[in-house]
């Protein structure tokens, strides 16, 4: 029997105090022990970025971080996003420029998105697309997801 370890995680906002395994990742007690159900888990190796959360204002992925390792920290993640029923920018861009297909690998591309503009609001274009290019999409051919982007870059800077 494993012992578990309480830890409280503060996920855009709300405090959830929850008992996890050593063992158990962020990714994992996010979706399961916090309901929070947006974040999701691809390739489970830290390659894909559909796991991408935001931890102490830096993306994150959250398949490679275990839970403890987020104790007292402030993650934000997709449900985090919005302001009630306004869509955060980098929402609104992404539906107004067609960056998602199937809409899998979405959620982690806005967290890295936002996570990155946030700390660098200027980046430059070829920093942007190499930043993006960590995370992967199947369906998208990744054109309307840098053109949403950079709109959303433009409007977040306002």
């Amino acid at each position: 029997m494993t012992d578990k370890t309480a830890i409280t995680l503060n996920i855009n906002g709300k405090d959830y105090a929850i008992e996890v395994e050593p063992r158990r990742t962020l990714a994992d007690a996010i979706r399961e022990d916090c309901g929070q159900t947006g974040t999701h888990i691809g390739c489970e190796h830290g390659v894909c970025g559909a796991c991408t959360v935001i931890v102490d204002g830096a993306p994150v992925r959250s398949c490679l971080m275990f839970a403890a390792q987020a104790d007292g920290k402030t993650i934000r993640t997709v449900e985090g996003l919005a302001d009630g029923d306004r869509l955060h920018p980098m929402q609104q861009a992404f539906m107004d420029n067609h960056g998602l297909q199937c809409g899998f690998c979405t959620p982690g591309f806005l967290m890295l998105a936002v996570g990155v503009l946030e700390r660098e609001p200027n980046i430059s274009d070829e920093d942007l697309i190499d930043v993006l290019s960590s995370n992967l999409c199947r369906c998208t051919g990744y054109q309307n997801i840098i053109k949403s982007v950079r709109a959303a870059a433009q409007e977040m800077r306002k």
